[in-house]
């Protein structure tokens, strides 16, 4: 799959640039994705990152920078057009920043399927906390621009509020909600041993000057090291494109307190030291305008978060369950309260850092990625099959319709084989990757992996096995009483599952990040069978319910080892029922089918 992904991207440090790498970064690690990161120019030019296809085709404040674009897509000639947006990217100029968030309808007319992730909502955005002078104006032109970004073939959001609002306001159900993610392939577990060691670290991360704005903090933490004077203040990050020199000019009111130091623009390499020592992330904002990266960030080290009460991050707190305590916008004295109570109680630190260490795990880069690739493949062969469609309607005398059909649809099979959807690579398992020590050797272990009782019988929970955790009796001579006694000793533990090689195998929500991958078996290649493996007879395959998990033969009724007979005996010997068709009942996930 070829992905043009249009962002900000380092050395530049326009807004979002640090997602845009995260993503890029998982993208390049995807052996069957060709990424091409189409970027904004930096004055002057430096090296680019190694590793990544960058053309730089656009600036901001640029009125052509639409057309370039175009025209960088138009040779490309891309799968997917990616653009990671705020409605700021093109351009602080509104004019300029209107023409740019023009570009993914123009890419979808041009024929390309374009996707954009937007990370906040104009409705949403206080403007006079901005600093925007005319508030009206900015507040159309935001909902045009919406409209407009509306028209390419799918937009994905951050919020579940800005789905609604998409939805409700604007009429579109093309939006998707996606979770932010942690910025990291590998979460870390919070490292307590450098906190408080020796001194509690206060940390302020981000680019400040305009609703992110360090006064109220720095009146706050007045307070707080009167009461705690083993506190210190870190204020990481520069300026924001719009405020140049604040951070500068709020660092010399400063100078006279050894207390607060400024670390100025973090390096990725040197996050995960500053987030490790700090004892607590502050966000102190006066407004919002969407998904905070820092909270995420804070997350994937472990980091409780005191955070300004409003509506944006609330819904954040809920929807991701992120330990945040929250205090009253624009009260210092309400924050230094917060930050003492925090501090000063250390089982609740560590119950805070646990939980938000627990939601990033859910929330990896990987899986992220993931779910969208997932969503393109989808869109992708679903446009086939429409295209498909179209020919079959065709009168059976319209001339050449098959050499057409045959012409139209002539990429369409390769989709499969040059899947970017990674799965496990199940051969690559060894001996310690195993439970109990099993080996996939003469096909006696049974699906899940777990403890075999030596008669194929896998150990599980009676009455309550999932259809993937049930193995049929592995040689069919022990009559049904033994079967049944055997049954009757088995442990109660739970089975460890392993999903077999079917895309219903995952949810979303449980996609396993950080393994190896292969590609989705080729339709072709899947052999055809009736899936019913109650009594062990095969389909047109042969393979019967006695799988490895990895959809290859047990044991066949060709190869005279079992009877339909003494199988279906040694399943009902084991708690189970047989219905007439050969189907296990009392089982959920239908028939077992592989």
């Amino acid at each position: 799959m070829k992905i043009c992904l249009v962002t900000t991207f380092p050395p530049s440090q326009g807004g979002l640039s640090e997602y845009g790498l995260h993503i890029a970064e998982e993208l390049r690690r995807n052996p069957f994705i060709s990424l091409t990161i189409l970027a904004d120019k930096i004055s002057p030019s430096q090296p680019e990152l190694d590793g990544f296809s960058v053309q730089r085709c656009w600036s901001m404040d640029d009125p052509t920078s639409s057309v370039r674009l175009l025209d960088a897509i138009w040779k490309l000639k891309p799968d997917v057009v990616w653009f990671n947006l705020l409605f700021s990217t093109f351009g602080r100029n509104p004019i300029n920043a209107f023409m740019g968030l023009v570009t993914p309808l123009l890419a979808r007319i041009s024929g390309r399927y374009t996707h954009v992730t937007l990370h906040h909502l104009m409705d949403t955005v206080d403007l006079k906390d901005a600093g925007v002078r005319h508030p009206r104006i900015y507040r159309t032109a935001g909902a045009v621009a919406t409209r407009m970004l509306l028209l390419s073939n799918s937009v994905s959001v951050l919020m579940p509020g800005y789905r609604r609002i998409l939805h409700d306001k604007y009429g579109h159900d093309n939006v998707h909600l996606r979770s932010h993610g942690v910025l990291t392939q590998r979460p870390e577990y919070p490292d307590f041993s450098r906190r408080r060691n020796p001194e509690h670290r206060i940390l302020a991360f981000g680019k400040w000057g305009t609703y992110k704005r360090l006064e109220l903090m720095i009146e706050a933490f007045k307070i707080v090291s009167n009461e705690m004077p083993d506190a210190r203040l870190v204020i990481g990050g520069g300026d924001h494109p719009q405020a140049a020199r604040y951070v500068e000019s709020v660092k010399e009111k400063c100078a006279g307190n050894p207390a607060i130091e400024f670390t100025g623009y973090v390096h990725e390499d040197r996050l995960p030291d500053l987030f490790q020592s700090s004892s607590v992330a502050v966000m102190p904002y006066s407004s919002s305008t969407g998904c905070s990266g820092v909270a995420h960030l804070a997350c994937a080290y472990g980091v409780p978060i005191a955070c300004a009460d409003l509506p944006d991050f609330r819904q954040m707190a809920q929807g991701e369950e992120i330990a945040i305590e929250f205090y009253q916008p624009g009260n210092a004295e309400d924050l230094a309260r917060c930050l003492i109570d925090l501090l000063t109680d250390t089982e609740k630190q560590q119950a805070m850092a646990v939980q938000n260490f627990s939601t990033a795990l859910r929330m990896t880069m990987p899986t992220i990625i993931q779910k969208y690739l997932r969503h393109f493949e989808l869109e992708q062969r679903t446009e086939a099959l429409r295209r498909v469609t179209r020919f079959r309607r065709l009168p059976t005398w319209v001339p050449s319709k098959a050499l057409m059909l045959r012409m139209m649809t002539r990429n369409s099979p390769g989709w499969v084989h040059r899947s970017a959807v990674q799965r496990p690579a199940w051969k690559s398992l060894d001996r310690k990757n195993l439970p109990n020590g099993n080996i996939d050797r003469s096909r006696e272990l049974g699906r899940t992996g777990v403890a075999n009782n030596g008669d194929g019988i896998i150990a599980g929970s009676r009455g309550a096995l999932r259809s993937s955790a049930v193995s049929s009796a592995g040689n069919g001579h022990h009559s049904e009483s033994h079967q049944s006694h055997k049954s009757e000793d088995l442990s109660a533990a739970p089975a460890a599952h392993i999903a077999d090689k079917s895309e219903a195998g995952y949810s979303e929500r449980e996609q396993p990040a950080g393994i190896e991958w292969t590609r989705l078996a080729p339709l072709g290649q899947i052999h055809p069978r009736n899936g019913n493996g109650g009594n062990g007879k095969s389909g047109s395959a042969g393979a019967g319910a006695g799988s490895n998990g990895g959809g290859r033969e047990g044991t066949t009724e060709a190869a005279g080892q079992t009877t339909a007979g003494e199988r279906d005996g040694a399943v009902e010997g084991a708690g189970l029922r047989l219905r007439g068709d050969g189907e296990v009942s009392g089982l959920p996930g239908g028939n077992g089918d592989c």
